[in-house]
């Protein structure tokens, strides 16, 4: 009877699903840190196109100004003055174009323009330089920009925009909380007085102890919606007291009146019989009717019933129905075995399976076995399928060797909520080669 949440759509739903409070958190917390991020991607965009314009900028300006110097002077020696202390100029004449072929063979072979450039610095470590070129047939012009400042500023940069990101991530999910526990708030409250009113039988009204907004919309349709429930549950309590009592005054009386027939001497033993078998169903009725009762109250009652004296009743009650069907009705197991319930919870649990047993048995046996703390009903019949087993307790539904038999399919049903209310079991399962097996199990039992 029990199900498998890995083929279960419904319980594989609700191992998926997060709290509200989380997906609220969660929801701030990543709209916080994306707009972190992408608000330190276009800083560093623009702070790196700004720089690169800058510098060509200043390079271009500065290697103009060498070139105005030499053409002013003449002579290559006197550096002119740059604007910037990480400059450095050289001007060459075409008698040193040798020389820096030689020295510097990685400049002479640039064009015109700005160079990103790697040399060696004293330490003889790699040193990133940029470096602007103008050559002419007067002289060739080298501009020199050492970008290590540049680049220790680049990393500082990118270091606080980091920490910027890490900043408003924590700020984001501090928000998330906050803003989470101020939008769930109502509706735990909301949780917690509905969870008060359901186990009241009176409940207050919701909606007077919230604001006018979505969650007081909600506890208004909370609250139409619970009095419409109460009402249904009247009208249902008020409907198995009228019909129990309606009941059982009749059956009362057929009572009265078969003892009263019984107790005559002239009887002949067919009228006898007719009778006996009219105590037994008045018997079957009002133990249906203090099920039902006990069913729609949800109310279980104590008592201490012996199983193997119902099952005997049973199985005699059955034996004089057969009507010359070839059937063996017996019972097998060691009595003793009470249970601590009401006889008429058990007769209407243990009848229903033992009558379904006799009704699909054409020909055979029906054996009513004590077990520990469990009885089982087995017969020769031509048993069901697992498909058919599984279903078997739905409310209506009938196997397929129900066609030509009496019944609304209620039976099994009646006797699993039973099972539901006191704690028990039943299972339902095809035979070894035919037939079928209902166990009914009684967690609760006790020995005289």
């Amino acid at each position: 009877m029990s199900s498998n949440p890995e083929t279960d759509p419904g319980k594989k739903k609700h191992t998926r699903r997060r709290r509200l409070r989380s997906r609220i958190i969660w929801s701030f917390f990543l709209l916080g840190l994306g707009l972190t991020l992408l608000f330190a991607y276009a800083t560093e965009v623009v702070r790196t196109s700004v720089q690169n314009q800058l510098l060509e900028d200043t390079l271009n300006k500065n290697i103009a100004a060498a070139a105005r110097t030499f053409a002013e002077t003449g002579d290559p020696n006197i550096a002119p003055e740059v604007e910037v202390e990480q400059m450095r100029a050289f001007t060459y004449p075409p008698s040193a174009w040798d020389r820096v072929r030689n020295d510097r063979p990685e400049w002479a072979a640039l064009a015109d323009g700005i160079h990103p450039m790697i040399g060696m610095d004293e330490n003889n470590n790699p040193s990133h330089y940029m470096l602007a070129v103008r050559k002419t047939d007067d002289a060739w012009f080298f501009l020199a920009y050492d970008t290590a400042k540049a680049v220790g500023a680049e990393q500082r940069i990118r270091q606080a925009l980091m920490f910027a990101v890490v900043l408003f991530g924590l700020l984001s999910l501090l928000l998330g909380w906050w803003s989470a526990s101020k939008v769930m708030s109502p509706v735990t409250d909301l949780a917690k007085r509905l969870r008060k009113a359901g186990s009241s039988s009176n409940p207050e009204q919701l909606a007077p102890f919230f604001a006018d907004d979505e969650v007081g919309e909600l506890a208004k349709a909370l609250d139409d919606y619970s009095e419409r429930l109460t009402d249904v549950v009247q009208r249902d309590r008020e409907f198995n007291a009228d019909v129990s009592h309606e009941l059982r005054t009749p059956l009362a009386v057929i009572r009265s009146a078969t003892e009263l027939l019984l107790s005559q001497d002239n009887l002949d033993e067919k009228t006898r019989q007719r009778l006996l078998r009219i105590q037994r169903a008045q018997q079957n009725g009002t133990d249906l009717t203090n099920a039902l009762l006990q069913l729609s109250r949800n109310e279980r009652v104590t008592g201490a019933t012996d199983v193997a004296r119902v099952a005997e009743h049973l199985l005699d009650a059955h034996r004089s129905q057969l009507r010359g069907k070839s059937l063996t009705l017996r019972l097998e197991g060691e009595p003793g075995l009470i249970v601590d319930a009401p006889e008429a919870a058990v007769s209407v649990a243990l009848g229903n399976l033992i009558g379904n047993a006799v009704k699909y048995t054409p020909s055979g046996e029906v054996v009513v076995r004590l077990v520990e703390n469990a009885v089982q009903v087995i017969d020769t019949g031509p048993g069901l399928s697992e498909e058919e087993a599984a279903r078997l307790f739905e409310r209506g539904y009938r196997g397929a060797h129900a066609e030509h038999t009496h019944g609304g399919g209620i039976g099994l049903s009646i006797v699993r909520r039973l099972c539901d209310l006191y704690g028990w079991h039943v299972r339902v399962v095809p035979g070894a080669e035919r037939g079928v097996i209902a166990t009914l199990s009684f967690d609760e039992t006790r020995t005289p």
